[in-house]
């Protein structure tokens, strides 16, 4: 039904579907506003009541024993193990829906950066993907336990930080990577696979709907942090990742674009003025489209262990892994993209 150019949804919606529009609704407010929430609530708790107050008195303290977990691998499985199995979550990969393809299989004894395009608004493909176990990530890459990096400064907003960890999420820091490529995982696994979404929030400014601009040319840290360990590099694509929000564009140069890299390079994380729909309305809103993500994972690019690698070195590396990626994405993108002989991988400078 549509009035005044507004397309509302049907009234004898099933109630699933329903629920699946509302765990996409909990996703954009705990992604978007989390950090603000969890600072808001933590001031009210702590200057507006008077015994709860003490309790947040003992969280910081807690906070601070805990400062450094996010750079040490993150909680471990029996911490994680109920949100990334939950109903929510459950609701959530199916609104989409999302789905997680292999390749090949990966050694459960080695440990693997996964490099993953296209960043999109919001990673979606890719929390769903590996932020769960509701699509088998641990199934179909046995022994392997499975982390996605995020900015650090997710872990220093009070209440947030509880959260991101127990989605499995580590921190983007150095000092975390180090760690993860160079340190086995607790029992029961044996081998590790970290992803990382190389074009991060400057990549989201790029996301238009059938588009595909990934910022990996000038990328190059992740290749030498891999070679400094020997650690394989496997390309991940999320196929339908650019589908699922619009955006206001501003393209380089403009005043738009200017304002979002300034503030992204105070707080880190880049201004989007996204482009949804409602929960009873497809027209406007901040909840994502309903489309069909696809999270494609490649076959590993084995690296030699280079303590201290050159500049020429991590040039030669970084081209064969675009290529890797490019192979990837023109293997696989008539199985899931739209009008795909018109689509490109487009490399930014």
């Amino acid at each position: 039904m549509e009035i005044l150019g507004v397309k509302f949804a049907p009234l004898n919606v099933p109630l699933r579907r329903r629920l699946e529009t509302f765990s996409a609704a909990v996703w954009i407010v705990f992604l978007g506003f989390g950090d603000l929430i969890g600072y808001a609530v933590t001031a009210y708790l702590l200057f507006w009541t008077e015994t709860l107050r003490y309790f947040v008195l003992l969280y910081f303290v807690w906070m601070y024993y805990d400062w450094n977990t996010c750079n040490r691998g993150g909680r471990n499985e029996w911490w994680t193990r109920w949100l990334r199995n939950c109903a929510w979550l459950h609701y959530f990969c199916n609104y989409f829906p999302v789905k997680l393809v292999k390749t090949t299989d990966l050694d459960p004894s080695k440990s693997y950066l996964l490099g993953s395009f296209p960043h999109g608004i919001l990673s979606t493909g890719i929390f769903g993907a590996f932020g769960s176990d509701v699509l088998g990530c641990k199934t179909l890459f046995p022994g392997l336990d499975v982390r996605i990096v995020i900015l650090d400064q997710h872990f220093r907003i009070p209440l947030f930080r509880e959260y991101a960890y127990l989605t499995g999420t580590v921190s983007s820091s150095a000092e975390s990577l180090n760690y993860l490529l160079s340190t086995k995982p607790e029992r029961p696994f044996i081998g590790r696979a970290t992803v990382l979404i190389v074009g991060g929030a400057s990549e989201s400014l790029e996301c238009k709907p059938g588009t595909y601009r990934i910022l990996v040319k000038r990328r190059k840290g992740f290749v030498k942090i891999a070679l400094k360990h020997g650690t394989p590099l496997v390309p991940v694509f999320s196929f339908g990742e650019t589908d699922i929000y619009d955006q206001v564009y501003g393209p380089e140069g403009s005043f738009l674009r200017r304002a979002q890299h300034y503030i992204r390079k105070k707080v880190g994380i880049a201004p989007i003025l996204l482009l949804g729909r409602g929960f009873f309305q497809y027209s406007f809103g901040i909840i994502a489209h309903r489309k069909p993500i696809t999270v494609v994972v490649g076959s590993p690019l084995e690296l030699p262990k280079i303590p201290d690698p050159t500049a020429e070195q991590i040039n030669e590396y970084h081209e064969k892994f675009i290529k890797h990626l490019v192979e990837l994405f023109e293997n696989h993108k008539h199985k899931y993209v739209e009008n795909a002989d018109s689509v490109t991988l487009e490399l930014i400078s």
